[in-house]
């Protein structure tokens, strides 16, 4: 009992020394990494050969990590995969991982590199914290010893886990978190037996922490945010492009904006992946971001973030998200819909065939509304509202309701949903919506070129997401993406 009151005391006597210090914003940072990768042999390296590749990467993630710090940043994210790259086997990354200790054993790598050896790693991460003053979140692989005892011991004697570290300014191991839901090509990982709930406490905010492919369901993503209220979500990646509705920039504000929190977003950056775009989000909009398919060049952002977005005058209202929708009518018959796909999804299309008009389309459910007024209608370009509601089931399963307004890849209605990236066609005002049966719906508006459109659009409490005063550049697409996570496969 004397021990138990003494932990309690102590973990007050924590927060009230973070609260009598916290700070009402900060600078954060993150880095899209270029990521030198090893050569494709077949075969494990040794141990050495992994690890002169490693701090090849490394040199590059302690540049930007110290110019971050120069520019002020309280933390770094980096991405994922960003220290040893992704082309591996369940053998072949065995050299490039190290056994990551549970943070609560109060580690300081770069001053104890011996107490958890062999953990190079994790020393120069370490370093790289403390002598720079700033929080650095990596990636990097963790492997925990299991025997024949386990039924699901794999049969190299080892789980092997895709993990993010944090190290606070100290140099401290203050987070692990290892990734629960797996891409499929991610067979080198294993995925946790249950998904870890991973969140830390600083000066500036509660922070909660996961990776690239768990953004798209409930577990550990929705409760960090819903039930354990953090402040900043931390996102390493290495996400590969799909347009229209999935690019790394556009879906990841959006998610931000839609869960009413911070992300911090650092992608890989490999074009010939279509791999790039990073970000700092804020729940009303980006602070930052970058998106280059012209170079291989990695790129450094920096912006300021509230602390405390929930407590900041520009703090998003809540949302009903059907409550427009469902208190209107029809606007236009269906009897010109046709069908087209994206991203493996049957949508169900209606043209906009005028330069403005109101016009709705259904599939299941889901009933989308939009209301719009083009600058000017370009006679080489054709624009579709577009509904579904369904289970996506290509690389992923899911459940989906999407409401969108994009530009089809050419006059021909048969290329409504191919991925197009540039637009000619303005569009003055636009309000969409939809009658949503989930509660997390991420609002996107993606400009020509792949860009974003801060400050241009917001989304009101009954669920309408509306142009504000014309869109500075011709639109792609116009989405509200929900998500219906209690539909999902179990």
């Amino acid at each position: 009992m004397i021990l138990f009151q003494a932990h309690i005391y102590a973990t007050v006597f924590v927060l009230l020394i973070f609260q009598a210090f916290a700070l009402d914003s900060y600078i954060a940072a993150v880095y899209e990494h270029s990521v030198i990768l090893p050569n494709e042999t077949g075969r494990p390296v040794s141990s050495e050969d992994a690890l002169t590749l490693m701090n090849k990467n490394m040199d590059v993630l302690e540049g930007a990590i110290k110019a971050a710090a120069q520019q002020g940043a309280h933390i770094i994210v980096t991405p994922e995969d960003g220290i040893y790259g992704w082309v591996f086997k369940r053998d072949t990354i065995f050299p490039y991982l190290e056994d990551i200790p549970d943070p609560q054993v109060n580690w300081i790598p770069c001053t104890d590199p011996e107490r958890f050896a062999p953990a190079a790693v994790q020393e120069r991460l370490s370093c790289m914290a403390r002598n720079n003053s700033i929080y650095v979140v990596a990636n990097i692989g963790d492997k925990k010893p299991c025997n024949s005892s386990d039924p699901k011991c794999p049969s190299n004697g080892h789980y092997q886990y895709n993990t993010n570290v944090v190290f606070d300014s100290e140099g401290k191991l203050v987070a692990r978190y290892h990734k629960y839901n797996l891409f499929m090509p991610e067979t080198q990982f294993d995925s946790p037996k249950e998904p870890e709930i991973v969140t830390f406490n600083t000066s500036f905010g509660k922070f909660g922490i996961f990776t690239c492919f768990d953004i798209l369901f409930h577990e550990p993503a929705v409760t960090l945010v819903s039930k354990l209220h953090v402040d900043t979500v931390l996102f390493p990646t290495a996400w590969m492009n799909v347009l229209p509705h999935l690019t790394a920039i556009e879906f990841h504000s959006a998610w931000a904006m839609g869960m009413g929190v911070n992300l911090l977003a650092a992608d890989t950056h490999n074009t010939s992946l279509a791999m790039t775009g990073s970000g700092i989000y804020a729940p009303n909009g980006p602070r930052a971001f970058h998106y280059n398919m012209e170079t291989e060049d990695g790129h450094l952002l920096v912006a300021e973030l509230s602390s405390l977005p929930r407590l900041s005058p520009t703090y998003p209202s809540a949302v009903n998200w059907s409550a427009y929708a469902t208190s209107v009518k029809r606007f236009s018959p269906d009897d010109c819909n046709f069908r087209g796909v994206i991203f493996f999804d049957t949508f169900t299309f209606t043209e906009l065939t005028k330069p403005e008009g109101n016009r709705t389309v259904c599939q299941k459910d889901l009933c989308c509304h939009l209301s719009y007024r083009m600058a000017e209608k370009q006679e080489d370009e054709v624009y579709v509202l577009g509904a579904f509601d369904g289970l996506h089931v290509v690389e992923g399963e899911y459940y989906l309701q999407i409401c969108t307004l994009l530009k089809c890849k050419s006059t021909d209605l048969k290329t409504c949903g191919q991925p197009v990236a540039t637009a000619h066609t303005r569009f003055e005002a636009f309000s969409l919506s939809g009658t949503f049966g989930t509660s997390y719906v991420f609002p996107e508006v993606l400009l020509s070129g792949i860009q974003l459109a801060p400050g241009e659009f917001q989304v009101l409490s009954d669920g309408r997401l509306i142009s504000q005063s014309g869109i500075s550049k011709p639109v792609l697409t116009v989405t509200l993406f929900g998500r219906w996570y209690e539909k999902d496969p179990i």
